[in-house]
C-alpha cells in the first residue's frame, strides 16, 4: 500500500502540493488525473523518494520514504518501478544494456544469454522487435523510447508501478498497447500502479480508482462510474472538457 498523507511541496513561491492525503491499495491501478502543472508527476516523484517533502510523508508497505534510511531506501526502490514521461535511457547504453540495468538480481551476475532472451521478451510485451536491442536511444522513433521505458521499469518485476504519462506521444494501436499491458500487469501479478495521464480514455480503461488533483489537493477519489456523477462543478467541467478535447483531437 502507498499513503500519501498531507504531503506539502513548493518551488519558491510556487506551492505544487498542498496537502495531499491519498492512499492506493495493494492489487488496484489509480488514475490520476489534473490540470497541466497541477503536480501529478510531483506527487509520484515522492513516491520513490526522488523529491523530498515540505511537510508530510510518504508511507511505502508502511515505511516512511521520508524518514528511510539510505538502506531501506533501496530496499523500496527494488519493488518500485518507474515510467518517465521521456523515458530516460541512458543515451551511451544500447537498449539491451539499458534494460540490463534493471535486469540484475543481488549478485550482479545473472546469465548475459538468460537476460538477453529475457530482454526481447521485455520488448515484444510493448510491442517491439528484438531487433531494437543492438540500437541506441538516439536511433530510434520517441514512441519506441518511450515503449523500451515501460520495458526497462517492468523487468525488475516490481510490485508498485508508477507511470508518467505512459501513453503520450504515442500512436493510438500503442497507447491501446500500454493500457492492456497495466491491465495485465495488474491481473497476472497484483501489481499495484499510479497512472500519471492526460488521456481521459486511459483513465477510465484502466483506473479502478480515479483521483483527480487540483490547486494541489485531491478534489475527487472514487471509482469511474462515480467520477462520471460527481456534481462537484470542477470535477464535472474537467470531465466534460477533457471528453471535448478528445473529440477534437
Amino acid at each position: 500500500m502507498i499513503e500519501f498523507r498531507n504531503l506539502h511541496k513548493s518551488f519558491g513561491d510556487l506551492k505544487v502540493l498542498d496537502g495531499v492525503d491519498l492512499v492506493v491499495h495493494e492489487g488496484e491501478t489509480l488514475a490520476l488525473l489534473g490540470p497541466s502543472g497541477t503536480g501529478k508527476s510531483v506527487l509520484i516523484k515522492h513516491a520513490i523518494g526522488l523529491l523530498e517533502p515540505d511537510e508530510g510523508d510518504v508511507l511505502v508497505d508502511g515505511i516512511s520514504i521520508a524518514k528511510a534510511s539510505p538502506k531501506e531506501l533501496r530496499n523500496v526502490r527494488r519493488q518500485l518501478g518507474y515510467v518517465f514521461q521521456n523515458a530516460a535511457l541512458f543515451d551511451s547504453l544500447t537498449v539491451a544494456e539499458n534494460l540490463r540495468l534493471a535486469q540484475e538480481d543481488e549478485t550482479g551476475q545473472r546469465d548475459p544469454g538468460e537476460c538477453r532472451r529475457e530482454a526481447a521478451e521485455l520488448l515484444r510485451r510493448v510491442n517491439l522487435d528484438e531487433s531494437v536491442l543492438d540500437k541506441y536511444p538516439a536511433e530510434l522513433s520517441g514512441g519506441m523510447r518511450k515503449r523500451v521505458g515501460v520495458a526497462r521499469a517492468i523487468a525488475s518485476r516490481p510490485k508498485y508501478l508508477l507511470w508518467d504519462e505512459p501513453t503520450t506521444g504515442l500512436d493510438p494501436v500503442n497507447a491501446d498497447n500500454i493500457d492492456d499491458l497495466i491491465m495485465e500487469l495488474n491481473s497476472t501479478l497484483n501489481v499495484t500502479s499510479i497512472v500519471v495521464t492526460h488521456d481521459l480514455d486511459t483513465a477510465f480503461e484502466v483506473g479502478d480508482r480515479i483521483a483527480l488533483l487540483y490547486e494541489g489537493k485531491i478534489r475527487a477519489n472514487a471509482p469511474p462510474d462515480e467520477i462520471l456523477k460527481d456534481t462537484d462543478p470542477i470535477v464535472a467541467r474537467f470531465v466534460r472538457r477533457s471528453r471535448l478535447d478528445a473529440e477534437v483531437a
